[in-house]
């Protein structure tokens, strides 16, 4: 969190084609700890650091609301929701449920070439580290993990990890990325990968045991 506000990516434009953006780039902040809970931003505010109309911003920020991650403040704008210690071992709980068994089995079944696609998307998640730019290392992130799930077939697991994504918080990431350490979180991406490539199951069980362990033993630290 810089001193003149949250670091948030000039997005540029404007229409409708602006709303899913500026909402997935809020989500991205708020799991980042770069919109902090009990703080209340406004949608021109907000609107003036993405370099984008309030309107799309008005609009994300009701998806948001819908999603329960903010709160209408009446003639003020919207309060960050705060996620408890408990909430996030659930989150974090229900993930590795799904997330493990289910990116285990792609050993088995997913096709190489898609596999082979999502490298460019963990090198977006490597690079975005080294340059401790947070919002894009979630959103790379996201990207990531969501179309590796979706080679399992399944949309409804799908949706439900995402729903679960936009409810953590990941307040420790900045001082992950301040000790250099985020950088190793994200190489286990190009790891993951490597595992999926080499069929070798117990191996991809393995890297995603701990890079769930890191979500919430590491990143999501107060």
């Amino acid at each position: 969190m810089s001193a003149g506000g949250p670091a948030l990516p000039v997005l540029g434009g404007r229409g409708p084609s602006y709303r899913e953006r500026v909402a997935d780039a809020l989500r991205a902040a708020l799991i980042a700890g770069e919109l902090r809970p009990g703080e209340v931003y406004s949608a021109p505010g907000l609107a003036a650091r993405f370099g984008v109309s309030a309107t799309p911003v008005r609009e994300a920020l009701l998806d948001l609301a819908k999603e329960g991650l903010v709160d209408a403040v009446p003639n003020k704008g919207y309060r960050v929701t705060a996620v408890s210690e408990r909430q996030l071992d659930e989150y974090t709980h229900v993930r590795a449920l799904i997330e493990i068994p289910t990116t285990a089995a792609l050993a088995a079944t997913a096709d190489p070439a898609a596999l082979a696609a999502l490298r460019p998307v963990a090198g977006e998640i490597v690079a975005a580290a080294a340059a401790g730019d947070l919002i894009a290392y979630i959103d790379a992130d996201r990207r990531f993990h969501l179309a590796l799930l979706a080679l399992a077939g399944n949309a409804h697991l799908v949706e439900v990890v995402r729903d679960l994504r936009r409810r953590s918080r990941l307040y420790g990431l900045t001082a992950l990325a301040e000790q250099g350490r985020l950088r190793a979180s994200a190489e286990e991406h190009l790891e993951l990968l490597d595992t999926l490539l080499a069929r070798d199951t117990e191996a991809v069980r393995a890297v995603m045991t701990r890079h769930l362990g890191h979500v919430r033993g590491l990143w999501a630290a107060p």
